[in-house]
């Protein structure tokens, strides 16, 4: 019998009343050629209250593609909810005048708290010289920085994560997918690097890996996120609330953590 009153909550009302969660890995809007039933606004919000979700950062999947437009679609969207999402401002490093401009707006977009870079999508190494100039950027804002990583990847996997780790000691890293598939080397660089923290959207499944990762990266220097709307939260929930953790750690992973790195960077309530 699990005596965590957090999963007996979670079992008795699908949410965990006394630790509001706080995802920081969602995304936004449709993405071609799959079937995501809860993409719109009004239907992420409503998966979020069923799921005890009390805030949630994503970026948009619009940007992935279109920078411009999808930067802009996410700061109108995260604005209309405010107190319950937040944003990532896409930097794709193929379009460097473009992005130029993107961090230009940064500041006007109130609800961002950080940037977002997926260097397998756009096929260009976190390392790259072209990503100086957002790496730069958060560095002096002491933004957050989510990144896709994901092992074996040569574009985003941890040598080239921990460079940049190493040179912009300022951002706080979080790395999406945890390395996936690099968890040795991964959990290593959390444990070493104060500023990296490990995300484990796609992980979850992994039997074992929660309790590997607080026990040799510790317990705060893990941060939930889903995916959404990838990924249902109840099942990423469900992974964390009945891990063999503490207490202690389950709170840290589904809210405390994930609420210290966000108060320094929130503009709006």
């Amino acid at each position: 019998m699990n005596d965590s009153q957090i999963a007996q909550e979670f079992l008795a009302t699908g949410c965990c009343t006394s630790c509001p969660i706080i995802d920081l890995h969602g995304h936004y809007g449709h993405f071609s050629g799959i079937y995501m039933p809860n993409h719109d606004s009004q239907q992420m919000i409503a998966t979020l209250d069923r799921c005890g979700v009390e805030r949630i950062v994503s970026s948009g999947h619009t940007a992935l593609a279109d920078m411009v437009r999808g930067n802009q679609e996410i700061a109108e969207v995260t604005a209309a909810f405010p107190g319950r999402w937040n944003g990532y401002l896409v930097f794709n490093p193929n379009y460097p005048e473009e992005a130029a401009h993107e961090l230009d707006l940064y500041d006007e977009r109130k609800t961002l708290v950080g940037i977002k870079f997926h260097p397998s999508f756009h096929q260009y190494p976190i390392n790259g010289e072209r990503y100086k100039p957002a790496l730069e950027f958060a560095a002096e804002r002491h933004l957050l920085l989510l990144s896709h990583t994901w092992g074996g990847s040569a574009y985003d996997d941890v040598p080239k994560v921990a460079q940049i780790a190493e040179q912009y000691p300022e951002i706080d890293i979080l790395c999406g997918h945890s390395f996936y598939g690099n968890w040795d080397a991964g959990i290593a660089l959390a444990a070493r690097m104060p500023n990296v923290y490990l995300e484990l959207t796609a992980a979850y499944a992994v039997n074992g890996l929660i309790e590997r990762v607080v026990e040799q990266a510790g317990e705060d220097k893990i941060v939930f996120g889903c995916d959404l709307p990838w990924f249902d939260p109840h099942y990423a929930i469900g992974c964390i609330v009945f891990a063999h953790i503490t207490e202690q750690a389950r709170r840290k992973i589904l809210r405390e953590t994930a609420l210290r790195l966000l108060r320094p960077r929130l503009r709006t309530i």
